[in-house]
């Protein structure tokens, strides 16, 4: 059946299916082609007569990974620079002002897209009577370059379009979610990986204040930013590769999506060039981004914004299937490794304080593993904690979480690995592609139904207690209450307290990124 709903760009037509209404491919802005590309996101254009919102738009031009090996991650269809729509799921257009709970998908700003499978809003919507949004933002090159410098100010990119197509979309749901059934004054943005450092990024820019309430930053949070200066750098190596003279603005200007896709790419079109490493992220460029988001959030920037954050206990086991050499590594070769990131007094300290409390837990201390603990902490578990420890001071309703349900696949080599909580959390654990990689039976759907309770009443109420997990408990620097998400999901107060410790007097420049 079909449905059709009046917004302010024209009337849409959209599908409806047990109960549960859905509108796709909904423009939230103008497509950033041709001079508009590299520019801010401009509002989008009206219609006359009836849209067909029944099909996902267009996704962001991306090159293809590993992981789309597993189906219910798939990004498939056709990709476009005019790829800013976004999708809503409703239970009904009654005008009953639910709550509006907006998701910013992951994958490191240059993959993902609003339509995966795993990502479909209707358990969500229909469980938590709620509405949900899926939004698309340009990635890599096209939304994440800095080139206002290189180029003079002739191509004035900040280096930020991604993030102000966000909130471009979030003005969207602003000014259009009461027609869907949606309240615009109780707005959750939710993301995972580089959608939770997307969130921890919103938390921090003026120009998103307001259009949102509550912020659940999952895997990732407020310690990713390039200052300009590396973000120049990453531009200038970018173009030099591409063999296109910064003062050439024609020429920059005409390169493909599919040139530019090879900007940060190995010649064989396919292995990142190890020397970008995090090539494209938020830039900390004083205008949209002032200063470090952690620093602002800590002054206030987000002041009267309820979060919810955490992370999985084994982030990097994901990361580390991709590194061939983990498993020789020694001793030295470790500390060689995170003298990289920290001066080689901190970077023995560390590994000292790993080696000691996971040996008291009886876990491995295998060079490799210890790696992929520090890594699963320094990029995404401790951006999550110092998050926590800042933000009560403008706001009390801050909660924890760590999610410890380990991954049967390949043998249980992933544990509680990154991005397994997502099927649990949008209660596509048990679709295609998904099931053998979260698990099934009594257990796994438990755990799904706790997860989906506990965002689902943080985004009604700014409290994620409920009946399925019990009363959580907010978060202190003197109890560190965290819900732990597992097999036996409860409250624990400081888990893993020894290796939040060992990071105590790191600067927050250290983490969130590679």
């Amino acid at each position: 059946m079909s449905a059709t709903v009046s917004i302010h760009q024209g009337k849409l037509e959209g599908d409806e299916q047990g109960g549960l209404l859905s509108f796709k491919g909904i423009p939230f802005a103008a497509p950033p082609v041709g001079e508009r590309r590299w520019g801010a996101p401009e509002k989008p254009a009206s219609w006359t007569g009836v849209r067909d919102a029944r099909r996902f738009g267009a996704v962001a031009h991306q090159n293809r990974v590993m992981l789309s090996a597993l189906s219910a991650m798939v990004i498939d269809g056709e990709q476009s620079e005019n790829c800013l729509t976004l999708n809503v799921w409703t239970p009904a257009l009654d005008g009953k002002r639910r709550p509006v709970m907006v998701w910013i998908h992951g994958g490191g700003f240059t993959i993902g897209a609003s339509s995966q499978a795993l990502y479909d809003g209707s358990v969500l919507a229909r469980r938590g009577d709620v509405v949900v949004v899926t939004v698309n933002y340009r990635l890599g090159p096209l939304g994440f370059i800095r080139l206002a410098d290189v180029t003079d100010g002739k191509i004035p990119s900040s280096g930020n379009e991604g993030m102000l197509d966000q909130v471009a979309a979030l003005e969207w749901v602003r000014d259009n979610i009461a027609e869907f059934g949606g309240d615009p004054g109780n707005v959750t943005i939710f993301g995972e990986s580089a959608g939770g450092m997307s969130v921890g990024t919103l938390l921090a820019m003026p120009a998103a204040r307001g259009l949102f309430h509550k912020a659940i930053p999952q895997s990732g949070a407020c310690h990713t930013g390039a200052p300009v200066a590396r973000a120049n750098r990453t531009a200038e190596r970018v173009l030099s590769k591409l063999g296109v003279n910064s003062g050439d603005i024609a020429a920059i200007r005409a390169l493909t999506p599919a040139q530019l896709l090879t900007g940060t790419m190995l010649a064989d079109g396919k292995t990142p060039d190890p020397e970008f490493g995090m090539a494209y992220q938020p830039v900390i460029d004083g205008t949209h981004v002032p200063r470090a988001a952690i620093e602002m959030v800590a002054d206030g920037s987000a002041s009267g914004v309820a979060v919810m954050v955490g992370s999985t206990l084994e982030e990097w086991k994901l990361f580390s299937l991709m590194d061939a050499s983990l498993h020789k590594l020694d001793r030295s070769g470790l500390g060689a490794r995170m003298s990289r990131r920290l001066t080689a007094e901190a970077a023995d300290g560390v590994i000292d304080s790993y080696a000691k409390a996971r040996a008291q837990r009886g876990e491995s201390v295998a060079p490799g593993d210890l790696f992929t603990a520090i890594e699963t902490d320094r990029v995404f578990r401790i951006p999550g904690v110092r998050l926590a420890q800042v933000q009560p001071r403008h706001d009390a309703r801050v909660y924890s979480y760590l999610f410890t349900w380990p991954s049967p696949a390949m043998g249980g080599v992933l544990g509680s690995c990154h991005a397994l909580e997502l099927g649990f959390v949008f209660g596509t654990n048990h679709i295609p592609g998904m099931s053998s990689f979260a698990g099934t039976g009594p257990a796994a759907e438990k755990l799904a139904t706790q997860m989906q309770d506990a965002w689902l009443a943080f985004a009604k109420s700014g409290d994620p207690s409920n009946e399925s997990t019990g009363k959580w408990n907010r978060y202190d620097e003197v109890h560190r209450s965290t819900m732990v998400f597992g097999a036996n999901t409860k409250l624990e107060e400081a888990p893993r307290d020894e290796e939040r410790r060992a990071w105590e007097g790191v600067p927050d420049k250290i983490f969130g990124s590679l």
